[in-house]
């Protein structure tokens, strides 16, 4: 699971794709959940980043 990181929140998904201007972002059973455009995105982390006890990812 990946989590986007964006100005207005975050969004969920299972994967994405990139494309040229952004990602497409898709659920467990390959539904289309958002299209989020480089210039929106902060972040894309994998979610077992947050199971992790570094402390530098936060």
């Amino acid at each position: 699971m990946y989590r986007a990181i964006l100005p207005e929140g975050q969004i969920l998904c299972d994967r994405y794709e990139h494309v040229e201007t952004g990602l497409e972002l898709y659920d467990e059973s390959d539904q289309f959940i958002a299209f989020v455009p480089y210039s929106n995105l902060h972040a894309l982390l994998d979610e077992d980043v947050y199971t992790s006890d570094e402390r530098s990812i936060m």
